[in-house]
């Protein structure tokens, strides 16, 4: 499913989440996996399921009696269609004043430092090739 773009809600991608980790799984598999850590009832997690199977994020293929389900949303295209959403909604598409809100505003360790210098000496190198 590269490159297209699902809108998934924040409760749903809960379920993705669990489908990134390990698929395909039954949806026992995946009601198990999510009722107690987020106190939801199974009911719940079964329409968040089917929600993502209608919007072609997840497929479904029968075994026997049941149905086993897997990801068809790469992670990856999912965290870069949420970050460019955000980048657009609230720093105006720039990366710059997003970096510039979490210096301000969030305690930065060395590290976050170092690993931000490293990600712009990267992003240099590529831009000089």
């Amino acid at each position: 499913m590269r490159g297209q773009s699902v809108a998934i809600s924040e409760a749903e991608s809960r379920v993705m989440e669990v489908l990134w980790q390990r698929s395909p799984q039954t949806s026992e598999e995946i009601v198990a996996a999510l009722a107690e850590p987020s106190g939801w009832h199974e009911k719940t997690i079964r329409t968040l399921l089917n929600r993502l199977l209608g919007k072609g994020a997840v497929s479904a293929r029968k075994e026997g009696r049941r149905y086993l389900y897997s990801p068809r949303l790469r992670r990856d295209d999912w965290q870069q269609q949420e970050s460019r959403s955000l980048l657009d909604r609230v720093f105006g598409g720039k990366v710059a004043p997003l970096l510039a809100h979490f210096s301000q505003h969030e305690n930065l360790t060395d590290r976050d430092v170092a690993e931000l210098r490293q990600l712009i000496e990267a992003i240099d190198k590529k831009k000089r090739r």
